[in-house]
């Protein structure tokens, strides 16, 4: 999928997950928004890519330790295209401390990172979410 398709599917849940979590929208370079003087983060990714691997959330470890630093949270959603749209199948959140971080090769110059499976896993979201949340369901543009 090209980048601006994910971009587009990426801002579809960030809008799912600011109203979900009542996150004011207020983007710096490490962080989506604001609640009640915290930071928050939010992270995307497609349930299965179109190769059918797992999706996975990229973390940067400059603005994860920041967000941490500064008793921030993550807002985390696992998507599916819908037609020209996103279908926002499961989100969480989590406080940045909790996260831990493995180092993947490849995936970027800005020492990049992805959350552990232990951490998370977008793969398959029943197993890392399905106790904590419900299923939101909610959809962006065409269905």
């Amino acid at each position: 999928m090209p980048s601006h398709r994910a971009n587009a599917h990426g801002t579809a849940c960030e809008y799912v997950l600011a109203e979900k979590y009542d996150v004011e929208l207020n983007r710096a370079s490490w962080r989506d928004g604001m609640r009640a003087g915290t930071p928050w983060e939010f992270k995307a990714t497609a349930h299965r890519h179109a190769d059918d691997t797992p999706g996975n959330f990229k973390i940067y470890r400059e603005y994860h330790e920041k967000l941490a630093d500064e008793g921030g949270r993550y807002g985390f959603a696992v998507y599916r295209i819908r037609g020209t749209g996103t279908e926002v199948l499961k989100t969480t959140t989590r406080a940045a401390s909790s996260a831990t971080t493995s180092r993947r090769p490849g995936i970027g110059s800005r020492s990049a990172a992805s959350v552990s499976s232990t951490f998370l896993r977008a793969g398959d979201p029943a197993p890392w979410i399905a106790n904590q949340v419900s299923g939101v369901g909610a959809r962006s543009g065409g269905a």
